[in-house]
């Protein structure tokens, strides 16, 4: 006999329907699945066999044969066990479906003794499966919470194989899970730390604020101990708050690749990602023989953190290079091309040369020329223009650390953000740009004018700190944010003179490159 199940595979972040069409006949007992399944899925069959036997169900004594339809794509996953199970129940009459099981898609992952695991990927497969028409998923009960957020589609939580042969049996009613999405985006402070934590280091702070309200990549430079790595800690506390849609993003790049926190329901505050320098450029930007998200993806919406930026391998940073321009990173493969968000902001710190004290007022600097020039240069200069703001750390003077001043909660510099952002996303509406960062040329030319006074003042920088065109536009897009953040509609000369002054690495290192 015959039967078909309807269940979901990922190809990248996208869900595809995938039928198991289960035939059981007579002949030498076998056990066969087609259809380009991986290591993972030829594994299944006697993780079925012994779930079915230890299910209160039997395992046939016949020939099996399961195709994965399309049998043209490359499948992976633990998800298929429990629709291959299910499916041979119905070939082989152990199990009497009477629910709509043409509208309904079977996901799980089965233990030996018939319980059903969590799988990842759950939310991208339940949202694309409620695209195509699909009315009620049955899915393991660990993956509930992810899966609730789907409205319009019925979702079904089991425990185990033989719970789930009581419900298709109607024997058994589970009540379907929801969720209301209003109670999930939390606005309050959840992060444990606050800008008010650090005394002093108002410019840098000043630097960060414009970063966040633009959408710009940041670089800090600065002796060991200056603050750097506190400070960029900090900075997921004043990005603008997290939109539904945003969160929901977010939430499926970490389900397909199983870094969803236990038991969450939606991702409500935004990403930060601090992978550490031994990091490989597939790691960086995924990759992988079955293509999964990398560290950049994992940042998406929120802030990827290169601490000790000359550490990182040359290579593993020139990837960065792509993404950060385009905001996507693009895998292909023979069989197929993959594409993962990549809309981050790149955080990144480091020492002015190998010993940390070039240019710095408390200690010699030991280093020589050659050796600063080798050290810098493991940055390349396309990459540096791609980063947005450069300000130098400077270490903070004791009076300032002892005193009793209050410095500025994030809150506060949050609202200015957040305020700046309406603005921009008010302004680019129609191009589908959400920050100054996403300008193209033609728009920056549009709403980035500069008066006589402003054209001078960028000229004469141009020519002394020896800025490339990417670099021009740069500054153009950080002068637009902080007027943003002054609520002004034109650009001064005062917001061109700051962004100018945000290129600490072309004003001071410049003749070291």
């Amino acid at each position: 006999m015959l039967s078909i199940i309807k269940t979901m595979a990922l190809n990248g972040l996208n869900g595809y329907l995938v039928e198991v069409q289960t035939d059981v006949t007579g002949g030498l007992p076998d056990f066969d699945i087609v259809g380009l399944p991986n290591t993972s899925i030829r594994e299944a069959k006697e993780r079925i066999r012994v779930a079915i036997k230890n299910s209160k169900t039997e395992f046939p004594s016949k020939r099996i044969l399961i195709n994965l339809s399309p049998a043209g794509t490359k499948k992976e996953g633990t998800g298929l066990d429990l629709p291959m199970a299910i499916g041979i129940l119905i070939a082989t009459r152990q199990l009497e479906v009477k629910i709509d099981i043409l509208n309904t898609i079977f996901i799980g992952e089965l233990s030996l003794n018939g319980k059903i695991n969590k799988v990842k990927g759950i939310l991208p497969m339940c949202a694309d499966a409620k695209k195509l028409g699909i009315t009620k998923v049955i899915i393991p009960k660990e993956n509930q919470n992810e899966a609730s957020i789907i409205k319009g589609i019925k979702v079904i939580p089991v425990e185990s194989l033989e719970e789930i042969i009581e419900v298709l049996n109607g024997k058994r009613v589970i009540k379907a899970k929801s969720t209301k999405i209003e109670s999930l985006l939390k606005k309050d402070n959840i992060y444990g730390i606050d800008f008010s934590d650090v005394k002093g280091q108002e410019n840098i702070k000043r630097a960060l604020e414009v970063a966040a309200a633009g959408g710009h990549n940041c670089l800090m430079i600065g002796s060991p101990g200056s603050g750097k790595t506190m400070l960029a800690r900090r900075m997921p506390t004043i990005l603008p708050d997290l939109t539904f849609e945003e969160a929901l993003e977010i939430t499926k790049i970490h389900s397909v690749t199983g870094t969803l926190p236990e038991n969450s329901t939606l991702i409500n505050t935004r990403p930060f990602r601090a992978p550490h320098h031994t990091t490989t450029g597939p790691a960086m930007i995924g990759g992988g023989k079955y293509p999964k998200p990398g560290e950049i993806s994992l940042a998406h919406f929120g802030v990827l953190f290169l601490d000790e930026l000359p550490e990182f391998n040359r290579n593993t940073l020139e990837v960065l290079r792509g993404p950060l321009e385009d905001k996507i990173v693009n895998i292909s493969r023979v069989n197929a091309s993959f594409i993962f968000p990549a809309d981050t902001m790149l955080i990144a710190s480091m020492n002015p040369c190998p010993c940390g004290y070039y240019g710095s007022d408390e200690k010699e600097c030991i280093c020589t020329p050659q050796a600063i020039n080798r050290y810098l240069s493991k940055i390349s200069g396309p990459l540096l223009d791609r980063i947005d703001i450069h300000i130098e750390v400077k270490s903070v003077e004791y009076k300032k650390i002892s005193s009793n001043d209050t410095p500025e909660k994030s809150e506060q510099i949050k609202q200015r953000v957040n305020n700046a952002r309406k603005l921009q996303i008010q302004r680019y509406e129609k191009f589908g740009i959400y920050a100054n960062s996403g300008l193209t040329p033609k728009l920056i030319e549009r709403y980035c004018k500069l008066d006589e006074q402003g054209k001078k003042l960028l000229e004469n920088a141009f020519k002394k700190m020896g800025l490339s065109a990417r670099a021009y536009e740069r500054i153009l897009k950080v002068a637009r944010t902080i007027a943003d953040l002054e609520c002004s509609v034109n650009i001064s000369q005062k917001h061109l003179a700051e962004a100018i002054q945000y290129r600490s690495l072309d004003r001071k290192y410049g003749d070291l490159y």
